[in-house]
């Protein structure tokens, strides 16, 4: 699957899916899902490894949101087009003050791009089939932006132009 981080293509993301229990590999970089996640706390305290979480729109962020710091990445999910929750989510969390790897994953499109860098959001995981390098000039192609996001709070009366 094609990765962005930060606007640059990575080729290898060390990042493992776990979305079953039994399935919890001792050692590496577990990316489970938050209800996974909270279920096997305790088990997962002497992992080796980094621990990160995938959240949805239905997911409860207090878990997350009572200590940001604890994962190195957070994975939001966007499952279909019409879906804008994950915008409001990476909002949620930058204000919140979580400064780590922020990942769209599910269906993020070339169109939204630039929008979800703006709520936070730095890191893009692609289908092998709708990946294309013409994404990267999506960031760039809105120079004047009206309102202010987490990549600049200033509303444009207030930005130097």
């Amino acid at each position: 699957m094609p990765l962005l981080i930060d606007r640059q293509i990575v080729n290898d993301d060390s990042w493992q899916l776990v979305e079953e229990a039994e399935a919890l590999p001792q050692q590496g970089d577990l990316l489970l899902p938050l209800a996974l996640y909270l279920e096997q706390r305790e088990a997962l305290a002497g992992h080796d490894g980094r621990i990160a979480v995938r959240i949805n729109g239905d997911d409860d962020l207090a878990p997350v949101l009572a200590a940001p710091d604890r994962f190195p990445m957070i994975a939001i999910e966007f499952p279909i087009f019409r879906d804008g929750r994950g915008f409001s989510l990476a909002r949620i969390l930058r204000r919140e003050g979580f400064k780590g790897e922020l990942r769209a994953v599910g269906a993020p499109l070339r169109d939204q791009l630039g929008y979800m860098e703006r709520c936070g959001i730095n890191a893009f995981e692609f289908g092998d089939e709708v990946f294309k390098d013409a994404f990267l000039d999506a960031f760039g192609e809105i120079s004047v932006r009206y309102q202010g996001s987490s990549d600049d709070p200033r509303p444009i009366y207030l930005q130097n132009y």
